[in-house]
């Protein structure tokens, strides 16, 4: 079995030009977001906004299995992004981020009927955003154990999976809140 990539932010920064031209690398970076000199997960998580108008608008099953879709895909762009580098979840490698932000958003789907009116969905991705950087930087337990045992594209993937999941519980409690 092939040791496990080092984990580093030491790595050095790879060109633009190997991240804008190489098909593997230009998706794992969210499109060139993961360039970002400064935080390039929060830009990356941004880069799901588009996705998220776009998927919004399926039924729940449709949704759910589009994101069963992309965290599958997103297992083997960010691993093979990963190993062509030569470390384990670079940085810059933030398709894991847009696919975290939109589990996030699961409660704000309109099919739910949570949410009502574009204000609503304003303040909602919003607070979608907030909770899961949140979560995402700060990795509570059991997301931290999840990211420091799992490796290849699955452990690059499961702890924004993990993040976008408890942030969809706590937007979820915070409608049900407001809604009282």
């Amino acid at each position: 079995m092939a040791e496990p990539l080092p984990k580093t932010s030491a790595f050095p920064r790879p060109p633009r030009e190997l991240v804008l031209t190489t098909p593997e690398h230009f998706i794992a970076f969210g499109f060139g977001a993961g360039l970002a000199p400064q935080g390039p997960g929060t830009v990356g998580t941004l880069v799901g906004l588009p996705f998220w108008l776009i998927l919004m608008w399926l039924p729940v099953w449709g949704f759910g299995a589009a994101l069963l879709l992309l965290f599958l895909f997103g297992c083997w762009i960010c691993g093979e992004s990963a190993r062509l580098l030569g470390v384990h979840d670079y940085g810059g490698i933030v398709f894991d981020e847009i696919v975290g932000f939109l589990i996030a958003c699961l409660p704000l789907l309109p099919a739910l009927g949570l949410v009502q009116g574009p204000r609503d969905m304003a303040l909602g991705l919003l607070a979608a955003f907030a909770v899961f950087r949140l979560f995402d930087i700060l990795k509570p337990w059991p997301i931290r154990a999840f990211d420091r045992s799992v490796h290849g594209g699955v452990g690059i993937m499961i702890d924004d999976v993990l993040a976008g999941v408890f942030s969809a519980a706590v937007l979820y409690g915070g409608i049900l809140l407001l809604q009282r």
